[in-house]
């Protein structure tokens, strides 16, 4: 069946830094290992997703429902039930972070956005952990959240960073949210990603009760062992190794724009559009960039741009704040930032 780049598998590690973590290792089995989980996400993202055949079978209850699995080390998918929506705390700390994960990404877009749940209509929140055995990564795949554990070298498991979470559901966000979905290739693909950052940092801010002065606007952090480094990507300087990781090829702007890159490089340059405009309006990155960005998506088309995002959060802050405001002026600041316009 042909792969659909409208709803595919998303992955917060990219192919990439398999590749090159694995190019640097010393540990043959590691290197093998990493190899592996390269071909396996390829293989992954390249299978059409079953979300629009699913949709029709999965309960939208209008209310937080969420369902955690355990995969039991294995591929099937989703595994066995092991806790389901106000039931006891597990004795399995990834099953109870993902549960926890889940609940607080759901909360924020219910509370803060007005959305309920990704698909705006009470989609039932179902994760799966332990899948596989030391998989390294964690994927949204169209319709579920999916979680490895991490070698426990180079990755120390995914269901404890609230915005790797809050990331990986927010591809579902953008699946429903961008009329028919962001293509995942190019700059609409890099804008994906992109909006998938913006969020889980959102979230992660909101969470922690953080300003946009205090938000450490990392992405990923503690998910990686010390040796390989802090972060998977900065908002606030993409590209700045000291306080990623030694292969982060993010551009800041478009000077640096990679042309055919890896969408997970590109998206630095939306990501810090969105950090100079939060910047810029001051306060919480939650009470008016946030929804901004939000907004932007229904004004979305599948193959987007980068300019195109630009004038859909240019326009969406004129809707939110009329026409000519301060808040139009500092989301149109952010993107001449970037120099994409």
């Amino acid at each position: 069946m042909a792969a659909d780049p409208h709803r595919c598998t998303c992955f917060i590690i990219p192919s990439k830094m398999l590749r090159k973590l694995a190019e640097q290792t010393a540990d043959p089995a590691l290197r093998h290992q990493l190899l592996d989980q390269c071909e396996l996400s390829a293989h992954l993202r390249g299978q059409r997703s079953v979300a629009p055949i699913m949709q029709a079978l999965v309960a939208t209850t209008g209310e937080k429902r969420r369902t955690v699995y355990d995969a039991q080390h294995k591929s099937a998918l989703p595994g066995k039930l092991v806790r389901g929506e106000d039931s006891q705390p597990s004795a399995d700390q990834a099953v109870n972070q993902a549960y926890d994960g889940a609940g607080i990404t759901y909360d924020f877009y219910h509370d803060v956005l007005q959305r309920n749940s990704v698909d705006g209509k009470g989609l039932r929140l179902d994760s799966t952990v332990h899948y596989q055995n030391k998989f390294n990564n964690a994927f949204w795949n169209g319709q579920q959240m999916v979680y490895g554990d991490g070698d426990g070298k180079l990755f120390l498991g995914f269901t404890g960073a609230i915005d790797v979470i809050a990331h990986e559901l927010t591809h579902g966000v953008t699946q429903y949210a961008v009329p028919g979905g962001l293509v995942y290739q190019d700059q609409s693909g890099a804008l994906n990603e992109s909006i998938s950052d913006v969020f889980g940092s959102v979230v992660k801010q909101w969470h922690l009760k953080q300003s946009v002065e205090q938000a450490d606007w990392l992405v990923g952090a503690g998910i990686m062992a010390p040796t390989v480094g802090k972060a998977l990507r900065s908002m606030a300087d993409p590209g700045n190794t000291e306080l990623t990781w030694s292969g982060d090829d993010q551009p800041k702007t478009m000077a640096g724009y990679v042309e055919n890159g890896d969408v997970h490089t590109n998206s630095g340059i939306p990501n810090h559009a969105f950090y100079a405009a939060a910047i810029a309006l001051k306060g919480n990155s939650w009470d008016k960039a946030g929804p901004i960005w939000y907004k932007a998506l229904s004004l979305l088309t599948p193959n987007a741009s980068f300019a195109d995002m630009a004038k859909a959060t240019s326009q969406a802050a004129a809707l939110l704040y009329g026409a000519d405001s301060a808040e139009q002026h500092a989301v149109q600041a952010a993107w001449k930032v970037v120099g994409v316009t």
